[in-house]
């Protein structure tokens, strides 16, 4: 059986995905604008603001993450504090 969109497990490692990948951009000093062009730079297009909310949202794929960490050049991410 799938799990829903807002089962709490989901909810929870959605919110562990944007808190990861908002602090990774955090401690590089990326916008979202420089994010957007560095993902324009390895072919994926997207803007400001799409950025923004999905990030927020924290429902992105696992595809979407691992391109972003290559963007700005992350070749590792810390799981835990």
């Amino acid at each position: 059986m799938a799990t829903r969109k807002d089962d709490p497990v989901n909810v929870e490692f959605e919110t562990r995905a944007k808190n990861l990948l908002k602090g990774e951009l955090k401690r590089q000093g990326i916008t979202y604008a420089q994010l957007a062009k560095k993902l324009a730079a390895i072919g994926v297009q997207d803007n400001e603001r799409n950025l923004n909310n999905k990030i927020s949202r924290g429902g992105f794929t696992a595809a979407f993450l691992l391109q972003c960490l290559d963007a700005i050049g992350s070749s590792s991410l810390r799981l835990s504090d």
